[in-house]
């Protein structure tokens, strides 16, 4: 039997069937198109953020795969159970030993989904299940995937002309989700945006204090990541501004499907190593 009700593919609000209009988002003849295969992934905007948070973790238990693992976590917590740097960079660590000695480019992608130990991924994971999950609500899920995913890519970028050699994590991603908070409060104002800068100054605060206080901080990637998020937000403005149209939704689909294809890649040159030897 045909149902009458359908959830409009563009906001994804219970709307009827035969509407000529999405009163919700605009979205003309909503009953007529086909759901964006992003928004099959996540119901809301917010649960983008779980098949991200998969990916980190599954790319964390290939490299430990990769081996040896290091265990001196008792000495040094920061690197109990870390990857060997040797998988890291067949996975797809950045910098500029991989980037520009390697011509590994696409590793500017793939290094915002590895992790150097358990600390380091618990961290990472928890900060963007906080920050990812607020962004994707106040940004929308095509704005979200455009700004964490660029951001890691322009931190990393700016990390690798500062002569980092070899960097990893989703810190300089993360750190662009930081920067569109800011903008977001700064720009939208009130007492709602006063909390929000009040929130992300924080954040700003534990990261200087990270990077001022723990050694083998990419301070770079994060500054690059901070600058790139705040100026995506002023570019791509928020879902209270203006809803998402057709030009930015198909950029985020370049975009993500431009990165799975890369996560891909460095899938198979782990495979073809291993079927190698």
């Amino acid at each position: 039997m045909r149902r009458n009700s359908i959830l409009c593919p563009h906001c994804r609000k219970l709307i009827s069937r035969d509407e000529e209009r999405c009163p919700y988002c605009g979205l003309s003849h909503p009953g007529r198109r086909p759901a964006n295969p992003l928004q099959r992934w996540s119901a809301t905007p917010a649960e983008i953020v779980k098949p991200l948070l998969a990916i980190n973790i599954a790319f964390y238990i290939m490299t430990l795969l990769l081996g040896p693992i290091s265990f001196s976590g008792f000495g040094n917590p920061l690197s109990f159970l870390a990857p060997d740097s040797r998988a890291l960079i067949l996975a797809g660590a950045t910098g500029t030993l991989p980037v520009f000695k390697m011509h590994r480019w696409w590793s500017l992608v793939s290094a915002s989904f590895l992790h150097g130990s358990l600390l380091h991924l618990l961290f990472n994971m928890a900060a963007l299940n906080y920050l990812g999950r607020i962004c994707a609500e106040v940004f929308g899920l095509y704005r979200f995937l455009l700004i964490y995913l660029i951001s890691g890519v322009i931190g990393f970028y700016l990390s690798c002309l500062a002569g980092v050699m070899l960097t990893i994590g989703a810190s300089a991603a993360l750190c662009g989700l930081i920067g569109a908070l800011l903008f977001y409060g700064l720009n939208r104002g009130g007492e709602f945006g006063r909390l929000v800068v009040q929130q992300v100054r924080g954040w700003i605060i534990g990261l200087l204090l990270i990077g001022f206080f723990l050694p083998s901080i990419n301070n770079w990637g994060h500054g690059g990541g901070l600058v790139a998020g705040f100026a995506l937000a002023a570019l791509l403005g928020y879902r209270e501004k203006r809803p998402e149209g057709m030009l930015l939704r198909q950029s985020a689909m370049v975009v993500t499907l431009a990165s799975l294809a890369i996560l891909v890649w460095a899938v198979i040159q782990v495979l073809m190593l291993r079927l190698g030897h």
